[in-house]
């Protein structure tokens, strides 16, 4: 009895250094909870979101550090390698850029100070999680550590409705999300006796289960819940809602980290597991494609709301990284795990931009709230404008680098016409970015009791309001305009801004060093 005993209880060897950016993140979580619990509020408002970066760069830190010593973890579940280790750094950026969007921000008083910080560390490390992913059950573990915080956080502001309703609707879809996803992989277990990826592919390759119907119904249930996480279309309804109800800083996160996390295991799922039935899944998934880049660009045009907007923007970039992941080669991997990386920063310099003009006036996310800011705020309006350009796809910008690279990656799958749908897209997509850029630099400021002085007209585009009342129009030291302070007043937020728009120019002119970091991806999926 002992002897079964001892058995029964002998686990998997853990490689804790192979993990160390996982429990990097996870760890700072339980610490930034506990921590914000203590001190009095003015201590908690500062040393919380120091320790939530102190957890983000540690495990950057640790991700360099395993850069060169890729292996299976925890009995093959999880692998980290190149395809992981990018992801992490790209997701651990985009959390570094959350904190500083966020830190003085209505949501995180309302969730005082910890809880919220803490969720962001917890859903990030989910989707490093859901990165390494080598099996079907790790995978729906790293969706669920991804997506409960992130329900939470989209309705951390308490006292708004519209963020209330907003983590509702979240809540909703993406349960349906998740259990479709579940069916998905309970029909491929079922079919196949495995849930490991390797075990799948072989049963699938070796096996003749190619075309087999409870196989096939399962990779299409699979696409579907992950096509809802990475707002996919026509699983892409409750994008707009959601991102224009979200506190800001929340929906700026959502917009990039979830997209890098269900994509990525969309990568690893469908050209590791189902590679086998890729002459079943591809034209699928090139369809899906087509209608996301179509439904998204036209979807965003004609939309006030700046939240709104990019909603639709993302709907698109989805379908374009999804376009990298149809054509099942090393190159095709290359170039979306290049895409998602330059997503992260294009995106981050328009949501920093958004919440400042937020917290200086009170029209919300209005495309009017930018009106005049070439003028007035120079150092916000060019970050904005370069971002725009980015993700138009613009030439100089990493963008267009980012488009390029998929497009060479779809010609040379044999997926040309994909690619002109892509090339169909961007142009489309000129008609709601080049609005943005002439609002900044074409048109007048709006007046100060437009902008935000007392009796001010309310917010007409939905967005949040970080600040409270009586935080809006006096506190800034600017007659209640609040544009001449804003890099004074909020630096986190213009520094965000700020870089992220030199990095998206630098890497547009020097890409070659994005192109060493996803240098691998390919042999990592083994996709040679």
């Amino acid at each position: 009895m002992t002897m079964l005993a001892t058995t029964a209880l002998k686990g998997p060897h853990v490689d804790f250094a192979a993990l160390s950016p996982l429990i990097a993140l996870l760890g700072g979580a339980i610490v930034v909870l506990m921590v914000g619990l203590l001190g009095p509020r003015r201590l908690r408002e500062l040393f919380v979101p120091v320790l939530a970066l102190v957890a983000l760069g540690a495990s950057i830190g640790l991700t360099i550090w395993r850069w060169n010593t890729p292996e299976s973890v925890i009995s093959g579940a999880l692998r980290v390698d190149r395809l992981s280790l990018t992801l992490n750094l790209a997701l651990a950026a985009g959390g570094i850029a959350t904190v500083l969007l966020a830190w003085r921000s209505r949501a995180v008083r309302e969730a005082a100070h910890g809880e919220l910080y803490a969720m962001l560390l917890t859903t990030i490390g989910g989707m490093a999680l859901l990165a390494a992913a080598q099996n079907t059950i790790a995978v729906f573990l790293g969706l669920e550590l991804l997506s409960i915080p992130l329900y939470v956080m989209c309705a951390s502001e308490m006292r708004r409705e519209r963020s209330l309703e907003s983590g509702l609707k979240y809540l909703i879809v993406g349960s349906v999300g998740s259990a479709t996803l579940l069916y998905g992989l309970a029909l491929i277990y079922g079919a196949t006796g495995a849930t490991d990826f390797s075990g799948i592919a072989n049963a699938i390759s070796n096996d003749g289960m190619a075309s087999n119907a409870m196989v096939l119904s399962g990779i299409a249930l699979c696409v579907a819940g992950l096509a809802f996480k990475s707002s996919v279309a026509p699983f892409h309804q409750w994008t707009p809602d959601v991102y224009e109800g979200a506190p800001t800083p929340i929906t700026a996160f959502m917009a990039v980290a979830t997209k890098v996390a269900s994509l990525g295991v969309l990568l690893r799922l469908f050209d590791v597991a189902f590679i086998g039935a890729q002459s079943s899944w591809g034209p699928a998934l090139a369809t899906l494609a087509t209608i996301t880049i179509l439904v998204g660009n036209v979807g965003a045009l004609g939309q006030s709301s700046l939240k709104r907007m990019l909603a639709y923007s993302s709907i698109a970039q989805a379908g374009y990284i999804l376009a990298g992941v149809v054509v099942s080669t090393a190159l095709g991997a290359q170039a979306t795990v290049f895409y998602l990386a330059v997503y992260v920063f294009m995106n981050k310099a328009a949501f920093a931009v958004i919440v400042v003009r937020e917290r200086e006036t009170n029209l919300g996310d209005s495309v009017h709230a930018l009106a005049g800011l070439g003028a007035r705020a120079p150092w916000l309006a060019w970050p904005m404008t370069i971002c725009m350009l980015g993700l138009a796809g613009i030439p100089g910008t990493v963008g267009f680098i980012g488009k390029f690279q998929l497009i060479h990656a779809l010609v040379s799958g044999n997926y040309t016409w994909l690619a002109i749908v892509l090339v169909v897209g961007s142009m489309i997509s000129l008609g709601y970015y080049l609005p943005v850029i002439a609002a900044m630099w074409m048109r007048p400021a709006p007046s100060p009791a437009k902008a935000g002085a007392p009796g001010a007209i309310p917010a007409i585009a939905g967005g949040s309001q970080d600040l409270d009342d009586d935080d809006n129009a006096s506190d800034d030291g600017s007659d209640g305009d609040g544009e001449e302070n804003a890099s004074g007043r909020w630096p986190e937020v213009a520094f965000v801004a700020v870089l992220s728009g030199a990095t998206t120019i630098f890497f547009g002119i020097v890409p070659q060093p994005l192109f060493d970091l996803v240098h691998g991806v390919g042999s990592a999926l083994g996709l040679m």
